[in-house]
């Protein structure tokens, strides 16, 4: 079993900027392929962004790219999603996910899954 922990999330105003990590027990964490989703009220489960094992692999939904930014550092087990320019629209609980299969992350159907941490936005 994989656990994942976020963490950093929090009130920001319009056009702040967060940081939330993500830290994970996978004995080979460099063989997982990482994303971030997010859930506002009421709304369902969406995709923001993913990375490969090998860092050059991301992806952003395009309503974050130029604003958000996924990275991983092996060392700590840990993936982050550097979010700036933040809008009210981005309140959400924001998820991690892992899989070793990256198609399984891309699909919303990963393996494991954390508990999610709060973010909210203010105008």
């Amino acid at each position: 079993q994989v656990q994942l922990v976020e963490s950093g999330g929090g009130l920001v105003q319009a056009g702040g900027s967060l940081r939330l990590s993500c830290a994970t027990s996978a004995r080979t964490f460099s063989t997982y392929t990482m994303g971030w989703f997010r859930q506002a009220p009421g709304q369902e489960r969406e995709f923001v962004a993913t990375i490969g094992r090998f860092s050059y692999n991301t992806n952003y939904v395009d309503s974050v790219k130029g604003r958000f930014t996924i990275s991983r550092d092996n060392a700590k087990n840990t993936v982050y999603l550097q979010m700036n320019s933040l809008k009210p629209e981005g309140t959400a609980v924001y998820y991690c996910a892992a899989d070793t299969i990256q198609d399984r992350v891309v699909r919303r159907i990963p393996s494991y899954w954390g508990q999610g941490t709060q973010v909210t936005g203010s105008s």
